[in-house]
């Protein structure tokens, strides 16, 4: 069996996984609006925690940050991953416990808009458009890049134009996001963590075994 062969098996069983994840959770998240949104505000804090990260991550990890360290050097890239070590050490540290905390306070807010325009108690909605504007522009070009990853990824693999495969990889997201709401989408990324984390210290092992050893 050919090495292409066997990443294409394993990607039928990826996503095979994905879409069994996103069954199983579908009754639960359509219990009710708070479940299909925000998981019912019940997830753990290690599901919560590699779900935000894996999603945090993503293709840029894997594809876009061996890149920068390839083309302009080890310190680039060692110095963007302290960045986003520190960005999200802070997040973690002076945003999310207040936010978890007061939007169940703030009229059982769902959404951050909700929250900002329920926090400051306004009538005429402008902080909660001003918010969704703000995070529908900047994730839909987060979005948009991750896509991207997924068309390069099958191009270089299979050499599928990559614009057929960033539509159908939206279309398996949106799916699977459908059918099983945040509890999928955390459900899978959690398992995509652990498949990411292993991947990783994988390469790093073989990568020090193929130069050589430490020295």
């Amino acid at each position: 069996m050919g090495d292409k062969m066997q990443v294409f098996i394993a990607m039928c069983i990826y996503m095979a996984s994905v879409v069994a994840i996103g069954l199983y959770y579908a009754k639960r998240a359509n219990e009710s609006s708070d479940n299909y949104f925000i998981g019912g505000r019940s997830l753990g804090p290690w599901v919560t925690a590699m779900s935000a990260e894996a999603s945090d991550m993503s293709g840029w990890l894997l594809m876009g940050l061996p890149g920068v360290a390839y083309w302009c050097g080890l310190s680039d890239a060692f110095w963007t991953a302290i960045g986003l070590a520190v960005g999200t050490y802070i997040n973690w540290l002076l945003v999310a416990k207040r936010l978890r905390r007061y939007s169940s306070v703030a009229g059982d807010s769902i959404t951050v808009p909700d929250f900002l325009s329920n926090r400051f108690k306004e009538n005429k909605k402008v902080i909660m458009t001003i918010s969704a504007l703000f995070i529908l522009i900047f994730f839909t070009v987060y979005a948009a890049s991750c896509f991207v990853t997924v068309g390069k990824l099958f191009n270089n693999l299979f050499g599928i134009k990559y614009q057929y495969m960033m539509i159908a990889g939206a279309v398996f997201v949106v799916f699977y996001t459908i059918i099983g709401g945040f509890l999928a989408e955390s459900a899978s990324d959690f398992m995509q963590a652990i498949v990411m984390i292993f991947a990783l210290v994988t390469i790093l092992i073989l990568g020090i075994a193929s130069a050589g050893g430490i020295s």
